[in-house]
Parts: structure tokens; sequence; C-alpha cells
């Protein structure tokens, strides 16, 4: 499979012929740099964590250069810190037992550029080739704004494929912003990532060059996990050890004329009047 970028890879763990790792996908995930895929859709992941009759696939973006360096910026040059993600992101992949990891290279700059068509295309080459029951991606209120741009090619690039060869469900997971203020009414989805517990810790564990520089995504990540499953109910005790939030975008792969950004207005208003709702009646 050819990608636009040079230095695009392929990354199966347990060494099967390209083709293959990709067919037998049934969970994929397309984050914007490493490490994102291990945050939002963990419960991915985990679905296939042992499991012989699934498979999860990863996809990453971006090259990961541009991120809060800290130390390392004084001990690597912009490239070695750039393979130093590459390869964590590689660990991540064996630890989580992936069937494949696609790593697109891409520049944060073009990935956020409405008029760059490579990232589509590519993205269009994975889900052909995999055909997933579900996507994971970023969600659309998210406040980073490469996030956002990942999550509008995957969109994008689904809207392309016909009917038959578009995924039956799309979801976009926190990392830049939590989902608790969504409704319950459906749009909000409640994913328990409780089983396999060491295993969320495991795989954030390997991106040293994020937690020694100061960024303990692997203890938030765990934290707002636990948080949502305490806070999910008020008037019931917990049912999860921990839980996930993801905003369901799957509409908007059924109905192309559906608007992103009125999509995920309606969202916002739609928590601004249960807001002014119980406002009213408790004055």
């Amino acid at each position: 499979m050819k990608f636009a970028n040079q230095g695009a890879e392929i990354f199966v763990p347990d060494g099967l012929p390209v083709p293959e790792a990709l067919a037998r996908t049934t969970e994929l995930a397309v984050g914007a740099h490493p490490d994102d895929i291990e945050i939002m859709a963990l419960h991915g992941i985990m679905r296939c964590f042992g499991e012989a009759e699934r498979w999860f696939a990863g996809v990453v973006v971006t090259d990961g250069s541009g991120f809060p360096r800290g130390e390392l910026a004084a001990r690597y040059t912009l490239e070695e810190i750039r393979q130093l993600r590459r390869k964590e992101q590689r660990k991540a992949a064996v630890v989580g037992e992936y069937g494949a990891l696609i790593q697109l290279d891409y520049p944060s700059a073009a990935v956020k550029d409405p008029s760059n068509r490579s990232v589509i295309d590519d993205l269009k080459r994975v889900l052909h080739a995999c055909r997933p029951e579900v996507v994971y991606t970023h969600n659309l209120a998210d406040s980073h704004e490469t996030h956002v741009a990942v999550a509008l090619k995957v969109i994008a690039a689904i809207r392309e494929l016909p009917a038959e060869l578009r995924p039956p469900a799309l979801r976009g997971g926190e990392v830049w912003r939590s989902l608790d203020w969504m409704s319950d009414d459906g749009t909000k989805l409640a994913l328990d990532v409780s089983a396999h517990a060491p295993l969320g810790a495991a795989l954030l564990g390997v991106y040293d060059s994020q937690l020694s520089a100061g960024k303990r995504y692997d203890l938030a990540a765990s934290g707002r996990r636990r948080a949502n499953a305490t806070f999910h109910d008020a008037h019931e005790v917990d049912h999860s050890r921990a839980l996930d939030y993801a905003m369901d975008l799957t509409p908007l792969i059924r109905d192309d004329s559906l608007d992103p950004e009125q999509y995920v207005s309606a969202l916002i208003d739609r928590f601004a009047a249960d807001v002014r709702s119980l406002l009213r009646r408790l004055r």
C-alpha cells in the first residue's frame, strides 16, 4: 500500500503480511499524534485484546514532532524526537497486541490545511483495506486544532466511500476536552474500559518522551476514566470502575448533508438548554 509521504509506514506486530493484517481489522482508530489512540480508543483496544476473532488497527496521522518537549529539546534534535515517538508508538502496538499500526507521517500544518487532499486519500486507502466495524477518532469539540482536523478528515474520507464500504459506527473520543457535559440522550456513549485494568497504564507507560517531559498522560487518563465511572450517575452506585466517553459521530457518515459544525453545535445547544431548564425549575 502506497501513501503520500515517503516516511509513512505499516507495522504488523505479529508479522502477518500487510494485506491480511489489515483485512482482519474489526476496530480501527485514527488519531492525530502518537499516544492519542491509547487515550481515546482504549475501548477498541480492549475489545480486541486477547481475542482471536477481533483485531485492532491504529492510524497515527502526524509525525509527532510538535509537543511539549521539556528537557528532550536539549538532548535531541527534532528529527531524533520524531523517530523516538514513532518507536514509542510501535511499542504501544506490541503491548496492545494491535493487528496493525499505520503512521502516515504528516506535519500538523498539512493536516490542518482544509485544501489538503492527500490525508483524505490515505485514509480512504486504509478504510478500504480494513473495512472495520467501528472507527474511533477525535471528538468534534476537542480543543486541539489538529485533533479536530483529523476528525474532519476521517469524516470526509468515509463520506467518499460507497455506502456498502462505510463502517457501521464512528465514535469521537476524549483527549483535549472531556465529554461529561454532553446530554445522556444517546449521542454521548459511555464505554466501559474496566476490563484488563493494567492495560491502559501499560500502553501509556511506553511514552517516556511524554511522561519524563512532565505530561503525565498515564495518570490523567486513568483519573478521568475513574471520575467518569463515579460521576456518571448521581443516583446509582458505580457499575463500572472506568468509563471513557465518546461522541457518537455515526449520523455524520450516514447523512452526507449533515454539517459537522451544525451537528456539534446542536449538542452544545442541548447542553445549554438542559442547564437553563434546570435553573428555571429550581428558582
